[in-house]
């Protein structure tokens, strides 16, 4: 049930975004006058929708993304010649490239709001330091996160083995670890019984301790009792200056992961997915899927939602700058368009020549259904690696 409610949790958030960057592109077009005929959340058959001026709001049956229609797109639509002077192309190329560029605005201001909110309301570490020792192996789920001991049970992994609160985790079981992310995924993948070596940090000097990891029904993976960590609540600049470098970071890596795509594919099926690039790629399902065991292997309120938090931060990141790729159908394309477009206009007005006018997008028509077909290719092969070969946060 609670791996269920994170896959809910991600669907909600993912739908939230979807209509996020199409109002980027509505609220935009609007504000320049243009004429919005469509705002549409999902594909396939219209399941409600209600006209409201010139604009039909609805939602569709295929909740796998959204769209809005603004007339005249392209030089290949038919408009009305009444509407033609409101058409998107012909509007300033600035305008233009604001709408455009409005859609992966909405996804970067989004992730950014909430990497301030989980610094400023819910607290971050850049630490592995300990926060508290459970004094006992929890029987279930709801017992962890109450925190409650029920006479009789054995005290935890951590204090049987001597852990301590403000102990600093140095590494697990022979692997470094630099951030509590780390930490929790390392501990979820030791086998339950089979002793590991724990190094800690205490007072300036290392210590290597001797756990036997258990394990708590309903939670997925290995349990040591050291999984509250000590988040810190910052100020307001200081959480903005987290927000940007978390960005920053985020949007490296994102740029990472895209470029170990090619490498990535024949690993996508393999046995050991998860210790290959292809560990380091997914689609959304993948995505709903961390979320899915980041709730159910519990841990804190704290630590779950910062989690969840994470992923879907890091989902708007990635789609806001790959949706920015100069490649038709993207908006970056259509952006790279509009870029060409008023460059070859300057230079024909030095040249004392006119306007050249819109690109002829006829010629473009099979690059934009070849990179078209490519990406759905990349997205179902993707797809059917999560639903077949998915990479499990305890491997």
């Amino acid at each position: 049930m609670s791996f269920l409610l994170g896959v809910v949790i991600f669907v909600l958030a993912l739908l939230i975004s979807v209509m996020l960057h199409e109002a980027g592109h509505f609220l935009t077009a609007k504000k320049f006058h243009m004429k919005v005929t469509q705002f549409f959340v999902g594909f396939g058959q219209t399941i409600w929708s209600r006209m409201r001026g010139e604009t039909e709001y609805g939602i569709k049956v295929l909740p796998l993304g959204g769209f809005v229609k603004i007339t005249g797109m392209t030089a290949l639509e038919e408009v009305d010649p009444a509407d033609e002077a409101r058409s998107f192309r012909r509007q300033p190329g600035w305008q233009r490239a604001i709408v455009l560029i409005a859609g992966s605005f909405m996804h970067f201001a989004l992730a950014f709001v909430l990497l301030f909110i989980l610094a400023v309301g819910i607290g971050v570490t850049n630490t592995t330091t300990i926060g508290s020792i459970s004094p006992c192996l929890p029987q279930t789920v709801k017992a962890l996160d109450s925190g409650t001991c029920a006479k009789g049970l054995p005290a935890s992994p951590a204090k049987q083995a001597g852990i301590r609160a403000r102990d600093k985790v140095v590494s697990i079981a022979g692997k470094p670890v630099s951030n509590w992310t780390q930490v929790g995924n390392v501990i979820r993948a030791q086998p339950v019984g089979k002793p590991v070596a724990v190094v800690v940090d205490r007072g300036g000097r290392d210590l290597t301790l001797s756990v036997t990891p258990g394990t708590v029904a309903g939670r997925h993976g290995s349990y040591l009792g050291i999984e509250d960590q000590i988040f810190q609540r910052v100020g307001p600049l200081s959480g903005v200056a987290y927000a940007g470098s978390t960005f920053g970071q985020v949007l490296e890596l994102s740029g990472q992961a895209a470029a170990k795509l090619p490498a990535a594919l024949p690993d996508l099926f393999a046995k050991d997915r998860a210790k290959t690039a292809g560990g380091d790629v997914s689609s959304v399902i993948g995505a709903a899927n961390d979320a899915g065991q980041v709730v159910a292997a519990g841990g804190g309120w704290q630590l779950t939602v910062s989690e969840l938090l994470l992923i879907v931060i890091s989902l708007n990141i990635f789609v806001g700058a790959f949706n920015l790729l100069p490649l038709l159908p993207l908006d970056g394309g259509h952006l790279a368009i509009v870029i060409y477009e008023r460059v070859r206009a300057w230079l024909a007005r030095l040249r004392g020549r006119p306007d050249p006018g819109l690109v002829d997008m006829q010629k473009l028509i099979p690059v934009s259904v070849g990179v078209f077909a490519l990406l759905v290719g990349l997205g179902l092969i993707l797809i059917a690696a999560d639903i077949f070969n998915p990479v499990h946060l305890t491997q």
